[in-house]
């Protein structure tokens, strides 16, 4: 009886969690990602004696269920060893079931940014391979899955690295025109690596793309304030400088006041 009760209670805790997760969604402009990242943290702090190992069984009955964000969280678990051993090919399985499942979710739908992420994990797996699990390295498979998050869903992170592939022959082949239009895209949407590529773009002017230094400098600008303080900082602010020291005095006011005056429309959802 005492081993009935503990696991309805964990039923009861996941289905709480599950349902305040998305339920404070529409509310909060928030993520099925970050739901998941939170239903994470509340788990952690469930308390009342139930243990991990009891957790990862009630998450695992949550993706048996179907629930995409129990997927999720239990593939970037075992993907990053959070809380249970590290095991890729359990982390792809979880992944690959979101991409099957939800391959034709709505793409403005509350869980799409979680499915969308799925098919670039599954991607990865594929552009690397994982021999445990009998998936061979396969470029073209990694591509279509990395397109398909990135037109069907819009997923900014897919969209700007379209645009990276676009930049590299043995991937996509080099198409600077096919470059900033996904740059374009992504960086419409607040994704500051991709506001620094297409401003580096523009500003230096490509096959195909008359050099436009104004309106470079300006998203070099609204990138430089958007990535400061994360991993690309770096290499964003090199980039500005590089503009900095080729344009006028004019140019750049001129930059600065159009990144001053549209940066909030580009700050992301």
């Amino acid at each position: 009886m005492r081993a009935i009760r503990e696991k309805s209670l964990i039923s009861v805790t996941i289905a709480a969690v599950l349902a305040f997760s998305a339920s404070i969604l529409p509310v909060h402009a928030q993520t099925a990602a970050d739901a998941a990242l939170n239903m994470a943290n509340m788990l952690d702090g469930a308390g009342g004696g139930v243990s991990s190992g009891e957790l990862i069984a009630a998450l695992q009955n949550a993706a048996d269920a179907g629930q995409p964000m129990a997927m999720w969280q239990l593939g970037t678990m075992y993907e990053n060893g959070e809380g249970v051993a590290r095991d890729p090919v359990k982390a792809f399985g979880y992944f690959a079931q979101i991409a099957n499942q939800h391959a034709d979710a709505a793409p403005k739908g509350v869980e799409a940014d979680i499915v969308a992420r799925s098919f670039v994990k599954v991607g990865d797996y594929y552009k690397q391979g994982l021999p445990d699990a009998g998936i061979p390295a396969d470029a073209n498979r990694s591509h279509a899955l990395l397109l398909h998050a990135a037109s069907y869903f819009g997923d900014a992170d897919a969209q700007y690295r379209v645009g990276l592939l676009y930049m590299q022959e043995e991937e996509m082949g080099v198409n600077p025109l096919q470059s900033a239009r996904w740059f374009s895209l992504a960086a419409r949407k607040g994704h500051c690596p991709a506001q620094a590529q297409l401003g580096d773009l523009l500003f230096n002017g490509v096959e195909g793309i008359e050099a436009q230094p104004v309106e470079g400098l300006m998203w070099l600008t609204i990138s430089h304030q958007r990535c400061s303080g994360t991993a690309d900082a770096g290499w964003v602010d090199e980039k500005l400088n590089h503009a900095i020291s080729l344009s006028t005095a004019d140019e750049q006011a001129e930059a600065n006041a159009l990144a001053q005056s549209i940066a909030p429309q580009f700050a992301g959802f």
